[in-house]
């Protein structure tokens, strides 16, 4: 991402630090964890030993998602043993059962199975529990030779022909663990009004250990395990464990179930088809790691690939979750199939061209899930076309002309890109042919309603979404977007050491408010969460801000609220958040 350190605000370049020289074996993710031969106790399980002998089987919380009408995802990790630690390999195989009710004391319980797991999937569990009603709340919990996990709570999803009042969607995206706590999460596991959490990329960060921390000293407020960057499998895993220990992450896992896709630090930072910025020879070649770090992330997350729970089948991550007949959320992987970014700074006094992102031959999406995803932008698709997309597609660019110009210039010279000087070219707008194609299917097939739903960038917006950029307003808009910030990852403020709302970040804003027309609301100083709220005349997004980052206990606050009201394509203020 945007997110990705070591280059801090895109299109700025900034030093690579040092390479670290090579840890150790990697440290047991553990506390309190007897070794690898760690004796049974007589006339126990080994789930039972090792619950008393201080290693929690379930420590990993558990967790659901992918709801359907009659269906969601549950899963969990279990460490039978003191040597089943993640990325192990140790460990045997073991049997789980698991339960769903409709009742937290499970009095009603309406569906149960067993699930085998092992060392081959790194003790996960994710079942794929079906046969249930639509818009209902269910709770589930797992259990291994007499342990029993904490209770999960989830929801499905409205029945396809329902027409549900609202929907109401916990935002977020980009949170490093070495940068601070997970406050943001805290946040949204208290609250009671949601109904599914959406994740739009970077659950989790590649690097080592003073790397990418907090604040402009990459200072860590926690450390990374395993104490290098992740490269293996092993690696891959243990640092999944890692984030999924934080007691934050674990009750709002708890508490609803999360729609999630990936960015580009799931692997590495940013990754392209064939490679990865924060990728080099020394680290093997790119595609077995990538597929190392989709298999983690598959065992791990509970998200369908490739339409499915199972493990090996596919590694396609984009895919429709529908909701009645008011929504339905299109979740894009803009990793995995896009062609390498073109180089590009920012040069004084004015960027430099780059004809290359107009280029029609490359691409963000591949050409199957850009048709995939004109397909989910139809009319006879439900009222609110919610695409999950993990980097912006808003325009975001400097001196640029109007289209009608463009086309002359270039047919003579070929230097200018067609939407302006772009800043960051990591997003939609290194690829300005694919984002022409979607708005352009907007606009001949009079689709209303599409709203981008957008992680990565680690600030907040909300813009329209142009047709011609450079001579906005007059002009329609394709739809609208808005952004949520940073869990904990570094923004504008922490990398230029100012405080936040300090006079250089606010001339920033200035600067990129007056050259972009099309965007109503920029914050770059803030980290935290958002909620979207969806009804049938309008859709709203707040955003909610934490204090601190290094501090467990820090505050959270509202800040600013925008809505789009049906059928318009526009932004407007709104005067507050909703239900509260």
């Amino acid at each position: 991402m945007t997110g990705g350190a070591p280059r801090r605000l895109r299109g700025v370049t900034s030093p690579r630090p040092e390479p670290k020289a090579p840890l150790g074996r990697r440290t047991v993710l553990a506390t309190g964890i007897a070794g690898a031969g760690a004796a049974t106790l007589v006339g126990s399980s080994p789930a039972e030993a090792a619950q008393r002998a201080g290693t929690p089987v379930f420590r990993h919380g558990v967790a659901s998602g992918d709801p359907l009408p009659h269906g969601v995802l549950i899963w969990t990790r279990v460490t039978p043993t003191p040597a089943s630690t993640p990325g192990s390999g140790h460990g045997p195989p073991v049997r789980v059962r698991w339960e769903v009710a409709t009742d937290e004391r499970f009095r009603n319980v309406v569906r149960r199975g067993v699930f085998a797991t092992g060392p081959s999937r790194d003790h996960t569990v994710k079942a794929d529990v079906t046969g249930l009603e639509p818009a209902t709340w269910y709770h589930y919990r797992f259990r291994l030779d007499g342990v029993t996990s904490r209770v999960g709570r989830t929801r499905t999803a409205p029945a396809h022909d329902a027409t549900p009042d609202h929907l109401r969607f916990g935002v977020v995206s980009c949170a490093n663990w070495q940068a601070g706590y997970f406050t943001a999460y805290r946040g949204l596991a208290r609250r009671d009004d949601l109904h599914a959490v959406v994740h739009l990329g970077d659950y989790l960060y590649e690097y080592c250990p003073g790397e990418y921390g907090y604040g402009t000293s990459d200072t860590n407020i926690r450390r990374h395990q395993p104490r290098h960057e992740m490269v293996s499998l092993a690696d891959y895993r243990e640092r999944h464990a890692q984030y999924k220990s934080d007691p934050d992450l674990q009750d709002l896992h708890a508490k609803y179930p999360w729609i999630v896709t990936w960015d580009d630090h799931e692997v590495a930072n940013d990754a392209f088809r064939n490679g990865a910025e924060n990728h080099d020879s020394g680290e093997g070649p790119y595609r077995p790691r990538r597929a190392r770090a989709h298999r983690a992330y598959d065992e791990w997350m509970p998200a369908r690939l490739d339409g499915t729970a199972a493990l090996g089948d596919g590694d396609r991550l984009y895919r429709r979750l529908r909701f009645g007949k008011l929504a339905e959320l299109s979740m894009l992987d803009l990793r995995s199939h896009r062609d390498k970014q073109v180089s590009t700074q920012l040069p004084a006094p004015a960027p430099q061209p780059v004809p290359e992102v107009s280029d029609p031959d490359r691409t963000i999406t591949g050409r199957r899930q850009l048709q995939w995803l004109k397909d989910s932008l139809g009319r006879d698709r439900p009222q609110w076309k919610i695409v999950g997309n993990p980097v912006m597609i808003a325009p975001l660019a400097l001196q640029g002309l109007p289209d009608d110009l463009v086309a002359p210039v270039n047919a003579v010279l070929e230097v200018l890109p067609d939407d302006g000087f772009p800043i960051n070219v990591d997003q939609w707008d290194g690829y300005t042919d694919d984002r022409r194609e979607v708005f352009a299917h907007i606009r001949n097939h009079q689709i209303t309603d599409a709203l981008f739903l957008t992680g990565d960038i680690h600030s907040a917006w909300a813009s329209e979404l142009p047709y011609d950029a450079s001579t906005y307003p007059v002009g329609d808009s394709a739809g609208v977007e808005f952004v949520c910030t940073s869990v904990t990852s570094n923004n504008l403020k922490d990398q230029l050491g100012t405080p936040a709302h300090s006079a250089p970040n606010l001339l920033v804003e200035q600067v990129l408010l007056a050259n972009n027309r099309h965007i109503k609301y920029l914050n770059f100083d803030d980290h935290g969460f958002s909620v979207l709220d969806i009804t049938a005349k309008r859709a709203q997004m707040d955003w909610f801000v934490i204090g601190d980052r290094a501090d467990r206990h820090t505050p959270i606050t509202w800040t600013a609220s925008y809505a789009t009201r049906a059928g318009t394509g526009r932004v407007v203020k709104a005067d507050g958040p909703v239900g509260r």
